[in-house]
This record gives structure tokens, C-alpha cells and sequence, in this order.
């Protein structure tokens, strides 16, 4: 367990299953526990009824079996007493007669509890009524077993006492495929890392529907589940069982294995126990069901049952993909989808807006930079939408003391490709009188040197809008936003962002996916260009040879990485320390971890000083999972103190 991040390494096994066999099933368990204590786990599911193999039909009803269970169990206790795993393992096991398909939790060679099955599916090739009892119908709360009186129920979580948020509920195959999962509950009692034994035979599609209900189920509980279920070596006399294990993560699939193998496997994945204490503290809805489904006089009350995990003696790499672009899929078709769906939403929310102010004219900027050419794509697509004329798209492009000649012919043509007249004003002249009027040299290149031209270009769009009865286009992304990289009622200020919603990774990739999209062929040679020039403001004059010399990424770091720690922050709630950590991971082989730490510094010194331009953004659309604006997601003092963050670094 990484307590310090938060971390619990979970794992699902597949085991070699010899239907009847007890005793040659326990040493296969033994050798997966072993195997996963030496990989780290905290917490180990098997398959349901492992122990003796879930095919085993009448046998379970036979004495032999049922003896051969009590020796497995003692031989299992035996051999795990060094094991730091907790198990949760399979088997058939019995109360004063009373048969019960259950979950055994162990640890350290110690059992902590039993958990029976609550809903045993009969229907179609399942006849579990014919051998067991529901859970649910218990009338003890111990069972006598190796030798010793054993807590026993489905009112059963188990609690890490020296690992903080690690809370474990356990339920069964079926369980999991009523309307009310159990598990539900569990979560709602404070459970994080929910467990499923299961013997989930394979049918045509079952395994997609197998996926989507893990994956569901770890959602709606904002939980982690382990799933793991039975093998290949189970009875296949009417039935064929492939051993898929699964792990998610509030609705992220962290890790799946593959079907139908017949070596003995184990998978493996770190839950972020500080990510999901995050998402319950922000999701009220999770915080009234708890209130509502917990309080009346029949809702299930739990008893919990402490156990210990080994602290890992230094934080070690994640067993979990750490994403260096989280914002951007990495499936191409999954990309291209998520681009199509965001430029949907953009113009969609544009095309509303236009509709609401009776307006049909738009004002746009443009920069030849990527953000105001999504920015400008968008606008296109709006007025698509709305079945506008392109001639009420105002398209200007304002050159001035750090304009290059290639962004200048790219704004050029884009235009021209998209049927779309372009105004042209060179801002440097009324700058220099904006200058004389406040008695700067004009030369320093200071701040003031560079707003002033960002505030004239913002001053000439509004005044343009205002003649043509539009709206002023913003431009500015998400990224910048969180940066505070904008000029304040300059840049920072417009009628409609289409891009506020957006981070700099993901708009690389939606003006890419524009220039590969059929309808946009014409354009692709210039929207390429434009992918491989250097993000700058260009307010400072170009070099010597006319190319830019102010580049954005080389004065505040790589959006690359700043996406990276902004994702982390908000999306996730993670602590700066813990940021650092991820993000060596993900970019270890790409920047040093001192590099990576200098820049966080500055993400988060930023983050903290350039709210006061957040609280007052203009209106536009949220795409993802991320949102700044004030009315949105993100409320922060605009003084608030950066200093216990910065502490961590």
C-alpha cells in the first residue's frame, strides 16, 4: 500500500481449477497469493468456489467434498500465515447444515469473515438453488470453521487500520446482475474497493456486457472492482468458462486479462483510494444517497472487520497506465470520434447563442496560430449549422510589432480556402500613439508593450461587432485559462469562447483531425502549417531572419506537461507531490523530474495568482470533463494562497 498517494494494489486471479480437487486447487491458490505478495498486492480475488470448482453440481451435496472444503481451508490458512494479502476466496461452506455459496476472507492466515451469496441465479443453464441458500436468508452471524467461530453474513466490510480510505466489500457473480447490486450499498457504507468472485460462463457478446457492467458498477459507486472469474478448468459439459479478470476505477478500466488461457494468471492495477475519496467529497449526489438509502429502519447496517496492510517502504511505479496526454485518446478511432464530438458541441453551442441574440454576424480574430483556427472552424461549422451565409463571418486579422510573415500568409490562406473575406489592419500605428499618450518609449518590449497590442486588437474586434450587429468570436483555450496566459480585457475577453472548454493538447489534435476531415481536404496544406508553427502571442518583434522569436513554451513551460498537472489538480484532486510523482512517470523519458518539478511550480504559482481572470470569463462551452468558468465547475477566492501547495514541491 502507498499510503502517501493513496495508492492500494489490487489484483484478480486466475487459477488452475481441478473440479472436485481440493486439495491440488489449494496449492494453486497458494502459488497466486504467493506470486502476488512478491508483485506488492494488498488485496487478492479468486474465482467464486475455486475451491472445489464451480461445476461441481450434486458433488456439493457430497460429504466428501464438503470435508475435503474444511482440510482445504485449514492447509490454505496454513501456507498464507506470511502472505500480507487479504484473499478473498471461493468456496462452498456450511452452517449447521445449511449450505452456502460464499466468499472467504483471509489474512495473514487468519480468516476475518464469510460472506455468503445473496441473489443465486436459476434460470436457464443455472441451477444454484438447487445447492445453496440465499445469503440474504442467513440466520447467524458466525460460522463455525477451522475451528474457530467466524464472523459471517452480507453485512461484512473489511478495513485497512494503518491505510486510510481502504475499505473492502465483497459480493458474488450474480450479485452484481440484479438492478441493486449489493455492492451498492457497500459503497454507500464508505466501501472503496469492491470485490466480485464470479463464474461467468462465455457467450457470443457476454464478455462486452461483462465489461460494461464492472466498468458501470465501479461508476455509479465511485469505487474501485476487482473481478475475477472461473477458468478454463471447469466442467465443460454443457458450458465453457474463460477466466476473465477485470479491474476498474470509476468507470475507468484499468486493467482486463485475456479469455480462454489455460496457464494460471494474475492482473494486476493500482485503485487511487485519494482520487475516489475526491470524487465522493465533490459529487453530492453520492453524499444523498448515503443520507437517504442508509438512514431508514430497513436499510442494511455493516460491521466492519480490521485487518493490516504492508506499507511499501518507497513509493514505486504505479501498476496503472499513467496517461502523459489525458485529454487526448489514444485509440485513433477513439480520437477521431472524441474530435468529432467536441467540434459538435462547439458549434453547436455557437449556433445556439447566434440563434438567441438574433444575430447574424460573427467577429473573429485570427492569428494564424492554432487557436483561433479551430476557433475560425468552429464558426464556419455554426453558421453550417444555422444555414447562415459565410459573408457574415467577419474575419480580421490585426498584424502588429511581432506579426511573421508565415502566420500572416496562413491567415491569409485559410481565409481564402474557406470563402471567407479577410480584413486586414495593421495595429502598429495606433499603437505608438496609445504609446506617446502614455509616455512609454516603445521599445522596452515590457508588459505594457505587449497588452497594449493585445487590448487594441480586442478594442477593434467589439467595435467591429458593434457595426455589424455580431458577436465577438473568442479564441483562448482552456490551457491558457488555467494558466492565466492572456491578456487581461484584451485576449482574455470576447462575446462567445467556443475554445474555453478546450486544453492546448486536445486543440492540436482537433485542428488536425479538421485537416483530415474529407470536407476540409482544400484546406489541409495550410491547417498543417499551421501544426507545425511555434505557439506564440508574437507581440515581441520576429529575429533577424524574420521567424518568431517568442515562444510561448519556452517562457511558462510545455502545454504538454501543464495539461498533464492541470488534469491531475482538478479532475483528480491530486496534491502537487503526487503530481510530480505521476508525472515522472509519464514523461520520465521526455524531461528530467527537476525540469518537470520547475515547471509544476509555475503551474501552480499561476494557477493560484490568475484566478481573478477566471472569474469574470465570458460565456462558452464545456466539452470535457474539466471546466473553469465560475458558473461552472471551477469556484475559487481569486486570493487564495498557493503557499501549503508549493510546500510539497
Amino acid at each position: 500500500m502507498n499510503s502517501q498517494f493513496g495508492l492500494v494494489r489490487v489484483g484478480a486471479a486466475m487459477p488452475p481449477v481441478r473440479v472436485g480437487d481440493v486439495s491440488q486447487n489449494v496449492k494453486g491458490l497458494v502459488r497466486l497469493a504467493t506470486a502476488a505478495a512478491a508483485q506488492g498486492c494488498d488485496v487478492l480475488v479468486f474465482p467464486e468456489l475455486c475451491l472445489t470448482g464451480y461445476t461441481c453440481a450434486d458433488l456439493f451435496q457430497q460429504q466428501p467434498l464438503l470435508q475435503a472444503v474444511a482440510a482445504g481451508l485449514q492447509e490454505l490458512l496454513s501456507a498464507t500465515a506470511g502472505n500480507s494479502c487479504l484473499l478473498v476466496v471461493g468456496a462452498p461452506v456450511d452452517s449447521f447444515g445449511v449450505p452456502y455459496n460464499a466468499a472467504v476472507i483471509c489474512h495473514a492466515g487468519r480468516l476475518l469473515g464469510v460472506v455468503p451469496k445473496s441473489y443465486l441465479p436459476n434460470y436457464k443453464e443455472f441451477y444454484e438453488s438447487r445447492w445453496f441458500v440465499p445469503g440474504a436468508e442467513a440466520t447467524r452471524s458466525t460460522i463455525r470453521m477451522c475451528g474457530a467461530d467466524v464472523p459471517f453474513g452480507v453485512d461484512l466490510l473489511f478495513r485497512a487500520e494503518n491505510a486510510p480510505g481502504l475499505l473492502v466489500g465483497v459480493e458474488i457473480c450474480e450479485d452484481l446482475w440484479t438492478p441493486v447490486p449489493p455492492s451498492s450499498f457497500q459503497a454507500l457504507a464508505g466501501a472503496t474497493v469492491l470485490c466480485n468472485l464470479s463464474a461467468s460462463n462465455e457467450l457470443v457478446g457476454k464478455a462486452g456486457y461483462r465489461r460494461e457492467l464492472v466498468r458501470q458498477q465501479a461508476a455509479r459507486c465511485l469505487a474501485g472492482y476487482v473481478y475475477s472469474s472461473a477458468g478454463v478448468g471447469e466442467s465443460s459439459t454443457d458450458l465453457v468458462f474463460g477466466g476473465h479478470c477485470l479491474i476498474a476505477e470509476n468507470g475507468t478500466l484499468l486493467a482486463e486479462s485475456a479469455r480462454f488461457e489455460r496457464e494460471p494468471a494474475l492482473t494486476v492495477a493500482d485503485i487511487d483510494l485519494q482520487f475516489l475519496d475526491h470524487e465522493r467529497r465533490q459529487n453530492q449526489t453520492f453524499g444523498a444517497s448515503v443520507a437517504r438509502l442508509l438512514a431508514g429502519p430497513a436499510a442494511p447496517r455493516f460491521h466492519s472487520i480490521g485487518f493490516t496492510v504492508r506499507e511499501k517502504a518507497r513509493p514505486t511505479p504505479a501498476r496503472r497506465c499513467v496517461e502523459p496526454h489525458p485529454f487526448v485518446p489514444g485509440s485513433p478511432a477513439e480520437r477521431e470520434a472524441r474530435c468529432q464530438e467536441i467540434f459538435a458541441i462547439q458549434s453547436s453551442g455557437l449556433a445556439t447563442r447566434l440563434t438567441h441574440c438574433g444575430a447574424r454576424h460573427a467577429v473573429i480574430g485570427l492569428s494564424g496560430g492554432l487557436d483561433s483556427t479551430l476557433a475560425l472552424l468552429v464558426t464556419v461549422e455554426a453558421f453550417n449549422r444555422r444555414g447562415l451565409p459565410r459573408a457574415g463571418i467577419h474575419a480580421m486579422t490585426l498584424p502588429g510589432f511581432g506579426t511573421s510573415a508565415r502566420t500572416l500568409a496562413n491567415v491569409r490562406k485559410l481565409c481564402r480556402h474557406l470563402g471567407l473575406k479577410l480584413t486586414t489592419v495593421d495595429i502598429r500605428k495606433s499603437c505608438r500613439q496609445h504609446f506617446r499618450d502614455l509616455g512609454h518609449d516603445s521599445a522596452t518590449g515590457d508588459i505594457a508593450f505587449e497588452n497594449a497590442q493585445a487590448r487594441e486588437r480586442t478594442q477593434l474586434l467589439m467595435d467591429t461587432a458593434n457595426m455589424v450587429g455580431g458577436l465577438v468570436i473568442g479564441t483562448g483555450d482552456l490551457s491558457e485559462l488555467a494558466l492565466g496566459w492572456c491578456t487581461y480585457n484584451g485576449d482574455h475577453m470576447s462575446m462567445y469562447g467556443v475554445n474555453a472548454g478546450v486544453p492546448k493538447t486536445l486543440v492540436r489534435y482537433l485542428v488536425a483531425w479538421a485537416a483530415e476531415h474529407k470536407e476540409r481536404q482544400k484546406v489541409a496544406a495550410v491547417l498543417e502549417d499551421i501544426l507545425a508553427t511555434p505557439i506564440s502571442p508574437e507581440l515581441l518583434p520576429p529575429d533577424a531572419a524574420g521567424e518568431i522569436a517568442q515562444k510561448t513554451e519556452s517562457v511558462i513551460g510545455p502545454y504538454e506537461l501543464h495539461d498533464f498537472f492541470l488534469y491531475e489538480t482538478v479532475r483528480r484532486g491530486s496534491a502537487p507531490d503526487k503530481v510530480l510523482w505521476l508525472a515522472a512517470q509519464a514523461f520520465g523519458k521526455c524531461y528530467r523530474k527537476a525540469e518537470i518539478r520547475r515547471w509544476l511550480k509555475v503551474f501552480v504559482t499561476r494557477f493560484f495568482a490568475q484566478q481573478f481572470k477566471r472569474s469574470c470569463l465570458p460565456d462558452g462551452p464545456k466539452v470535457g470533463s474539466i471546466c473553469l468558468s465560475p458558473r461552472g465547475d471551477w469556484r475559487m477566492p481569486s486570493d487564495g494562497s498557493a503557499a501549503d501547495w508549493l510546500a510539497r514541491l
